[in-house]
């Protein structure tokens, strides 16, 4: 019972970090909360990213247009894991990965507007002129992080994990040695400090790289995509303080 309490404490003060704004310090998400996550795609980054939640010890939905496609993912990473329609997620995580085609993000936002609102929301979509077209042009002319920011409106939204190919997450999780870092972006402080944690309980190192307009750094196709360094390296490569 008394591991149960601690849980539910956990679960407690993520919660009121994800409600309470700038003024709620960041010694609540140092708890370990394990919180229940909607996971928006479950491809090879929701599909590697959600997993690893899982295996922390988090709640999962995973959530696709065709929710009954996803039971074998589910079914491989047990109980703690389970899967429902867009809606069903959303309404079931405190926090949110979006991992979709990134032409999905104008009907995405558009459809659950409400159900995104000051949700913690991180954006892991990259856009490829091939796939997303006009999207693609507009990412790369304007950021991503403000084209992200202009079809998910009133997401409390942070750029994190687009910045790598799943097999290297798949492969650096928790490895030996000093972790794997993982370059976020966003404007709202509290909700770097929701994604950080959820980025520590994947088995990575979160480097802040600024606002959402620092994204820009690690979009795909800049210098920023596509390693696998360190923390401090990261940093240095990124002109930012420890």
């Amino acid at each position: 019972m008394a591991c149960d309490r601690r849980t539910l404490l956990r679960a407690g003060l993520f919660a009121l970090a994800l409600a309470a704004g700038p003024a709620f310090t960041r010694d609540a998400l140092a708890q370990d909360a394990k919180i229940p996550i909607a996971v928006i795609g479950g491809g090879n980054i929701g599909g590697t990213i959600g997993g690893l939640w899982v295996k922390a010890g988090h709640p999962v939905m995973f959530a696709s247009r065709h929710p009954e496609e996803l039971k074998p993912l589910v079914e491989k990473l047990g109980p703690l894991a389970r899967a429902g329609s867009v809606e069903q997620a959303l309404a079931f995580g405190d926090a949110v990965l979006i991992a979709v085609p990134y032409k999905a993000y104008p009907e995405i936002g558009q459809a659950y507007r409400g159900l995104l609102k000051d949700k913690v929301v991180l954006d892991a979509g990259n856009a490829t002129r091939a796939r997303d077209g006009e999207l693609a042009a507009e990412a790369e002319s304007a950021g991503i992080g403000a084209t992200s920011a202009k079809y998910l409106a009133g997401a409390r939204l942070v750029r994190a994990f687009n910045a790598a190919n799943y097999r290297l997450f798949a492969q650096n999780a928790h490895r030996s040695g000093a972790p794997m870092a993982v370059p976020i972006a966003g404007d709202d402080r509290q909700a770097l400090g929701v994604a950080a944690m959820l980025v520590r309980d994947a088995g990575f190192e979160p480097v802040v790289v600024g606002g959402l307009d620092a994204a820009r750094k690690f979009q795909m196709g800049s210098p920023g995509f596509g390693h696998d360094a360190t923390a401090p390296d990261a940093r240095k490569a990124f002109g930012v303080a420890e």
